[in-house]
């Protein structure tokens, strides 16, 4: 693989979570950034939990790392 990985996290879904995308490739739906870490290690990057929020080489889309319920409309 060339270049930087690529790592989106999408908004919250209506039902809640976030789904998790690298270079492309969804690798689920997570709740937490417990979540979200294993979803990173299963696919070779190796980030603690607790490093989540701040790696700036992820993406949250339309909300921080502290948004995992369901959108509201409100």
């Amino acid at each position: 693989m060339s270049g930087p990985i690529r790592v989106i996290v999408h908004p919250p879904s209506p039902t809640g979570g976030r789904r998790v995308r690298v270079d492309g490739e969804i690798l689920g739906l997570a709740h937490n950034l417990v979540d979200l870490a294993e979803f990173l290690r299963r696919a070779g990057l190796e980030i603690d939990a607790a490093d989540v929020a701040g790696a700036p080489w992820i993406d949250w889309r339309g909300v921080g790392p502290d948004h995992w319920d369901p959108e509201t409309t409100s």
